[in-house]
């Protein structure tokens, strides 16, 4: 029956550029009256891993290349975080400690409260990561996270694991549990509300040791996540799209950013729009007062729009 539905579900999604069905919810209405996509930082490398600080009021994120975490808020405009080998995706945990996924160092780091940092882990079953993306946090404290190859040299030198997976990390007991490993190059991650499904972006094609994913298109698959902490290997649904990071309104409607802006899909996959973005964006998150301020990493810039939707919590208390 899912796969009957999901094949369903690709035809209707591959027709629906030559004939999209009217939406009720249009990107109009999730952009704030008189919204615009406003550059805040630039003069960047390449920009990734956006997380606001609710408590703090700023805004962090990555520059890859410059091998450094930055900050930005309105009212000291941007400063340097900290270095950081390679940094990429961001997160804050359930405390509201600062989670890192760190290219250069193939591993997931966790910043706590006097500044020290904390490896949560580096390796599966003896094997070093490929280089961890993208992290999404449940509300059990569980750290999930991709792992594609785009921090290694010529993405192959220095590969230990036979694949590109999907992971779940308990920090309580050190746990690393492999979920996925059907996905050419998995990217950004995220959670649906009520946590019942997982987001996962795969970028597609790319150097997978597998000849059969190699060809793989770009798609975000839905999968519905199980009591164990598992997930059911065939997602729920799936649709074709260029993809790389992803975050969520408290509506379900997930923000995912495509080559021409931020595509928002409604929670079972269909299209909404675009927001279109001057430079292709890399990964979005909610933030700012209320938490309804869209920020965008997108190569050499930041930037940001305001918005009728509110993100999902993450931290527990904000």
């Amino acid at each position: 029956m899912v796969h009957d539905r999901l094949t369903v579900s690709l035809l209707l999604l591959a027709l629906a550029g030559c004939s999209a069905p009217p939406s009720a919810l249009s990107i109009e209405d999730l952009l704030a009256p008189d919204a615009a996509v406003t550059k805040i930082v630039g003069g960047m490398g390449f920009t990734e891993g956006p997380v606001w600080l609710p408590q703090a009021k700023k805004l962090v994120f990555s520059d890859i290349p410059g091998a450094k975490l930055m900050e930005w808020s309105p009212g000291g405009g941007l400063k340097t975080f900290r270095a950081s080998p390679n940094p990429n995706g961001n997160v804050l945990d359930r405390e509201g400690r600062l989670l890192t996924c760190r290219h250069g160092a193939r591993d997931l780091v966790r910043t706590e409260p006097d500044g020290a940092l904390t490896v949560l882990c580096d390796r599966y079953q003896g094997k070093r990561f490929n280089s961890p993306n993208d992290v999404a946090v449940k509300s059990d404290g569980t750290l999930w996270f991709t792992d594609p190859p785009w921090g290694l040299p010529n993405q192959r030198e220095g590969r230990e694991l036979a694949g590109h997976w999907v992971f779940r990390l308990d920090p309580a007991t050190g746990e690393v549990t492999l979920l996925v490993e059907s996905l050419s190059m998995p990217n950004g991650v995220a959670f649906s509300p009520d946590e019942r499904f997982l987001y996962v972006s795969d970028t597609g094609g790319g150097s997978h040791p597998d000849p059969a994913l190699r060809d793989a298109p770009a798609s975000i698959s839905a999968y519905h996540v199980n009591e164990d902490g598992t997930v059911d290997q065939e997602p729920v649904w799936r649709t074709l799209t260029l993809c790389d990071g992803m975050c969520v309104d408290k509506g379900g409607n997930l923000y995912t950013t495509a080559r021409e802006g931020v595509k928002v899909l409604k929670p079972d996959g269909s299209v909404i729009g675009t927001i279109e973005v001057a430079e292709p964006p890399a990964n979005c998150c909610f933030g700012g007062d209320g938490f309804s301020t869209l920020f965008i990493t997108a190569r050499t810039s930041v930037y940001a729009v305001q918005l009728t939707s509110v993100g999902a919590a993450v931290v527990a208390d904000r």
